[in-house]
């Protein structure tokens, strides 16, 4: 592909889908075309170079880009099946409910199908609210549970929520980690408390585990039921299956998403405790969340080759290994640069690099995109940079992949003497941290700037 056919897939894309989001990614170098998928690397077919997928879409790809095992399970899925009719039984529906009630932690053993993320969300607070006969819902300050209604609702940040409002005005919002303020707002009225056990879009903050225990206690005293959204953080994400297991905690209900269709095919479920409260609703309404594409044959048996993956690979382990060397090693790096650093964060391959003022998240995210990585910082705090590649990731790639973090951290070094300086002038930074005028002034440098020749892969030889 040259310059001239990728303007032309530009131009169309803005024409009909979002004209918004190309001036938006152009502006980062994250307007690349993802050709050439596997492993941790995708290639950009302009310049030819291989880049380290170190977003993975907020976890959709923890077993890496077209994983041949979950290929195979899904092209063998389609040599016998399509996707089935969702209210009808099916064997593969009960195998993959069965494999997930084995893993899942407690005594979490009733799946509900669900299309995806936000559809999961809106399932677990339909549950709970049904179950309890109760309506409040409390939720921490930047939660992200999607962007479908109850999720929304969910959403502790109002870049997400302004223009839909007024939404439901039965959800409460408290710091995360704070359990006093969580338990000034969870009162009999209150049907569920819903949080993840690490804040992703937040900026990376991981729950701790006498928060999450306290939490626990708290919702048995109220007779309020517990929600975990381990739709980012589980799959091996954090070191284990699920995150909650780090604190030895078991919700009433988890949502699960992303990766569990293994970036091929997408599924998503709702795992809820056997107790006569949550299933002796479901059993009397059995129709109260349907999903017309959530638990597919196809997803299911997809879902199946994802959980074969993890489990005979060892994915969870090399999540915990790899998130120790990579948060060890930005850790460094944030003892050489305490002015450009302020805090790194994380647990497994869910790590969070926090800069000290806002707009340095995408100055940081375009100097990664020059040395090959495709990162993104988080929707909810641009200052923070996260890091979540596959959970497949080896040493070499990983190698790679701290060696552009340190080299991409010296380029934006270089250009701090001029932005710094400019940020203590009254009324400037508010305009540096604006999301609107960092994509017109980085938009504006990229233009200026001459395309990088002969430029080389992360990790690898250069695309054939």
């Amino acid at each position: 592909m040259d310059k001239v056919e990728k303007k032309r897939i530009e131009a169309s894309f803005g024409r009909h889908v979002n004209a918004g989001q190309v001036r938006y990614l152009k502006s980062g170098h994250l307007d690349v075309i993802e050709t050439c998928r596997s492993g941790v690397h995708f290639v950009d077919p302009v310049s030819r170079r291989a880049l380290i997928d170190g977003f993975t879409s907020a976890g959709c790809f923890n077993v890496g880009r077209r994983n041949p095992l979950v290929l195979q399970a899904l092209e063998a899925a389609l040599d016998e099946l399509d996707m089935g009719n969702d209210e009808l039984l099916s064997p593969a529906k009960i195998a993959l409910a069965d494999r997930l009630t084995q893993l899942t932690p407690g005594d979490l053993n009733r799946v509900i199908f669900a299309a995806g993320g936000g559809d999961a969300i809106d399932c677990a607070i339909k549950l709970a609210r049904g179950a309890t006969g109760r309506s409040g819902i409390a939720s921490t300050v930047k939660a992200y549970h999607g962007h479908t209604g109850l999720a929304l609702s969910a959403n502790g940040k109002k870049h997400y929520r302004w223009f839909c409002e007024p939404l439901d005005p039965a959800f409460t919002f408290v710091p995360f980690n704070d359990l006093d303020a969580m338990r000034a707002v969870v009162t009999e009225d209150t049907a569920a408390v819903i949080l993840e056990p690490v804040q992703g879009e937040a900026g990376i903050f991981v729950g701790s585990s006498d928060y999450l225990q306290g939490l626990r206690r708290l919702c048995d005293e109220k007779e309020a039921l517990l929600i975990f959204d381990e739709i980012q953080t589980g799959w091996g994400r954090t070191g284990k299956m699920f995150a909650c297991e780090h604190a030895g905690v078991v919700p009433d209900v988890m949502t699960l998403a992303k990766s569990m269709g293994g970036g091929l095919f997408p599924n998503a479920a709702v795992l809820y405790r056997d107790i006569g409260l949550l299933s002796d609703f479901v059993d009397e309404n059995p129709d109260f969340h349907a999903s017309c594409g959530g638990g597919s044959d196809l997803a299911c048996r997809v879902s199946l080759g994802v959980i074969d993956f993890i489990m005979e690979e060892g994915g969870c382990e090399n999540a915990a290994r790899m998130g120790a060397r990579l948060k060890s090693a930005i850790e460094g790096l944030a003892q050489e640069n305490p002015g450009l650093i302020k805090e790194v964060r994380g647990i497994g391959l869910m790590i969070g690099l926090e800069y000290v003022h806002e707009f340095m998240g995408p100055m940081m995210s375009d100097a990664l995109a020059k040395r090959s990585v495709f990162a993104a910082y988080s929707g909810n705090a641009r200052q923070v940079m996260r890091f979540m590649v596959p959970i497949t990731i080896t040493d070499v790639e990983m190698d790679a992949l701290i060696a552009a973090i340190s080299g991409a951290l010296a380029d934006m070094k270089r250009l701090l003497p001029f932005a710094l300086p400019a940020a203590r002038i009254p009324g400037v930074l508010p305009l540096l941290n604006n999301e609107r005028f960092q994509t017109w002034l980085f938009g504006l440098l990229r233009k200026l700037e001459k395309e990088p020749a002969g430029e080389k892969m992360a990790g690898k030889g250069n695309a054939s």
